[in-house]
């Protein structure tokens, strides 16, 4: 046994201090950023399934849900917890897909996965901003973001050092990391992923500005039975609880969206690509879609789009599975 390599092992080891090692090369701290997204969609599926306002919902509002439950059978309570559970499918959704992006393309130091997770983490963080427009702070959410921001900047400033030495910037997104094929299964499978993924960011987009401003569209105002007049004339905390939750689904959504076009214009199909789209589409359609049935939320136009686009998710998810066991990739 050679001593000296021995010993010079040890003195490296000593003159590693713990946060170094723990940071690793910066993915640690982004898996925990993703993680958290994950665990606070899951927290907000918890809450509406249980029927519950956070407590600086009821101080904000000065009413309880059951209150509301009095006016026009619930439907407004149920209106909120809709938008809430949507938001927190799409938080699953982003968290699968950068334990996927993490683990695989920037492991092997591609320079793409680190501009997809810097620019659609930007769309995420920013759209918290929006809170602004309507003056309703969720303190929560503002504490959540709090935590999870200075481990993405340390994350995403830790990983640089991964990038190559000759780098592209941004433009590594622009050129397709596979051929499009349209005429193979795979090439018609990714066109079908691509199609829902730029017609996520554009909905979540347009979602967060409507939020932001008018708040509801024509189906929403059928189905709770109030106008945005009537609503403040009830309670005139409402309509900035409700368009705070709008906005936040909006730019959860585009995030999403992001992710998934980038993923799937630059990644090769592997097994665990098409794993981490599978349990993205699930989480984000099944909660989007799913809550609609138990609220009674069940105007066809409304939920077209959706259903169509998770049709489309569906047809690119089975083209995209692997041929064989052996499929070649990350």
């Amino acid at each position: 046994m050679d001593t000296r390599h021995s010993r010079a092992g040890f003195e490296a080891e000593d003159s590693t201090g713990l946060l170094t090692a723990l940071v690793g090369d910066g993915r640690p701290l982004l898996v925990l950023v993703a993680l958290g997204l994950m665990l606070s969609g899951i927290f907000a599926l918890f809450l509406s399934a249980t029927g519950t306002f956070l407590p600086h919902d009821v101080s904000f509002l000065g009413m309880q849900p059951g209150a509301l439950c009095d006016l026009h059978q619930c439907r407004i309570v149920h209106f909120i917890f809709h938008d809430r559970v949507s938001f927190g499918g799409t938080l699953m959704a982003i968290g699968a897909l950068y334990l996927w992006l993490l683990a695989f393309p920037l492991r092997q130091r591609e320079e793409w996965a680190w501009w997809t997770l810097l620019l659609s983490s930007i769309v995420g963080f920013l759209s918290f901003l929006a809170y602004r427009i309507y003056g309703y702070l969720d303190s929560w959410h503002g504490v959540a973001t709090a935590a999870l921001l200075p481990l993405f900047l340390g994350g995403i400033w830790k990983t640089r050092g991964l990038l190559p030495e000759r780098r592209e910037g941004w433009r590594s997104l622009l050129r397709p990391g596979v051929p499009m094929a349209l005429g193979t299964r795979v090439g018609f499978g990714r066109a079908c992923l691509l199609f829902v993924g730029a017609g996520m960011a554009l909905a979540g987009s347009v979602i967060t500005i409507l939020g932001s401003t008018v708040v509801f569209v024509p189906q929403d105002i059928t189905y709770l039975g109030f106008s945005a007049a009537q609503l403040n004339a009830i309670n005139p905390h409402l309509v900035p609880l409700m368009a705070h939750d709008r906005a936040g689904f909006g730019g959860g959504l585009a995030c999403c969206g992001l992710t998934v076009l980038a993923i799937v214009w630059k990644a090769r199909p592997t097994l665990a690509l098409w794993q981490a789209l599978l349990v993205g589409g699930i989480t984000g359609f099944g909660c989007a879609i799913g809550v609609h049935y138990p609220m009674g939320y069940l105007i066809v136009s409304h939920l077209a789009p959706a259903w169509a686009g998770a049709a489309i998710y569906a047809v690119g998810i089975v083209c995209l599975f692997p041929a064989s066991p052996g499929a070649r990739g990350y």
